[in-house]
Formats: structure tokens, sequence, C-alpha cells
């Protein structure tokens, strides 16, 4: 098994089911995914949809690892963009964030760059 199949092996596990949580169960999802730093609304549904589809995409990226390597890509700019445009600014204004979100978050921005294979991925 590959880094990269491992990456997709933690995809499955954690965005599957953290997106089934969300998009079934929201209002326990509020309560551990977020930890209660937002309320119960369909947004969480849809943060879901998007977990659950990363983990569906990983799953095909455990059989074909280089194509699906862009579902990586989308990770990384979604955490990315969203560690810098709410949690930095939320830890530095002191409201509250999920923690245990961001921690993972930041641990995928930081992993991701070396993992994904930019040349084949980009590759004409």
């Amino acid at each position: 098994m590959t880094v990269l199949q491992l990456v997709y092996g933690a995809n499955i596990l954690v965005a599957g089911s953290i997106g089934i949580r969300s998009l079934f169960f929201p209002e326990s999802a509020a309560h551990t995914v977020f930890q209660g730093a937002y309320p119960v609304s369909e947004v969480m549904r849809l943060v879901g949809c998007l977990w659950l589809a990363i983990a569906v995409l990983s799953g095909l990226g455990l059989w074909q690892p280089t194509p699906f390597a862009a579902v990586l890509v989308l990770q990384l700019i979604y955490k990315g963009s969203w560690l810098l445009v709410v949690a930095l600014p939320a830890v530095a204004a002191r409201q509250p964030i999920p923690r245990g979100m961001t921690l993972f978050f930041v641990i995928w921005v930081l992993v991701l760059p070396f993992v994904i294979p930019w040349a084949r991925l980009f590759k004409a």
C-alpha cells in the first residue's frame, strides 16, 4: 500500500464517518464534529455531502490513486481556505471554533502537498 493509498484510507474513515454524521445526524455533528462552535443548520448537511463525496472518491482512489488525486487538491484548497478565512480570524478574535476539526485540517494541509503526485496529476 502506498502513502497515497493510506491518505485515501484516512479520508474514507474520517470524511466518511463525519460526512454520514453531518448529513444524517446534524444535531449530533453540531456537538461532536463542530464541538458546539456553530448552531445546527442545513449547512452541516451540505458539508456532510461534501465529506461523503470525498470519502467515495477516496474509495475509488484506493483502486486508481493518481487519477483520483484531484480530490486531494480539492481538500488542500478548501481546508487551507477555511483555515485562513475562518479559523485564523476566529482564533484572533477569541471566537469558538471546532478545535478537533481545525487540528485535523492543519495536519492535512501540511501533509497533502507532499503526498499529491503533482507531476503525474498535471502531466500534459
